[in-house]
């Protein structure tokens, strides 16, 4: 049902209902639920029980059914299935529209939400053959976690922005080190900072997009 074109998705729909005036009216509704990301496009309406041409021009143009108060016939549902074309029966006009939309709102990419959940100082550096260079730290606000992310700042530039290789409170592998406490950072693909150098720890998080 999904067809992407550039950055814009676009949902096609095809309308059959038990009466013309329903079939416009849900027409006009999810017309309405076209926005900049997702364009809804409802490519034939009609009236009477969904039919094998129906199956056919959703399974070319790559459509979605909308049955209102209508059915298909037994060979049309075999001809759906095998063609993959999608069919939803449904009563009430209100329900149309609003499982439409959240169709539609599963299309969106999400957005990605930063959160910054700590803050540490570099104050100490140690080579380590064969391993690279590790960072003795201190937690000064928040946390640091093994999975998070960071970034390195030196003299308020961001000279690194990547992930942790490992992370050790004393010797012992740690997952999270909280505010206050010593840790050792290896970062990943990066020996270069000073001491000094302000580490800042943040993590992604995906939320769902609303129409």
């Amino acid at each position: 049902e999904i067809i992407q074109q550039g950055g814009l998705k676009e949902l096609k729909i095809i309308i059959k209902a038990d009466v013309r005036g329903s079939a416009e009216a849900i027409k006009e509704a999810l017309e309405k639920l076209s926005t900049t990301d997702v364009k809804l496009n409802v490519i034939h309406t009609g009236t009477g029980a969904i039919v094998d041409t129906d199956v056919m021009l959703a399974s070319a143009s790559n459509a979605l059914i909308v049955g209102f108060h209508v059915r298909a016939n037994p060979r049309t549902l075999t001809l759906a299935e095998k063609e993959k074309v999608q069919i939803k029966y449904y009563s009430i006009i209100y329900d149309v529209v609003n499982e439409i939309k959240a169709a539609m709102e599963g299309m969106l990419e999400p957005d990605k939400v930063e959160s910054i959940i700590g803050n540490v100082e570099i104050r100490d550096s140690f080579k380590i053959s064969k391993v690279g260079s590790i960072a003795g730290c201190m937690v000064k606000s928040g946390k640091i976690t093994k999975s998070s992310s960071v970034r390195i700042i030196h003299d308020g530039v961001i000279v690194f922005d990547g992930k942790l290789k490992s992370l050790k409170r004393v010797k012992d592998d740690a997952s999270e080190v909280l505010t206050g406490f010593e840790c050792g950072i290896l970062f990943d693909g990066y020996n270069d900072f000073a001491v000094g150098d302000e580490i800042e720890v943040y993590e992604i998080s995906s939320i769902a997009r609303k129409l």
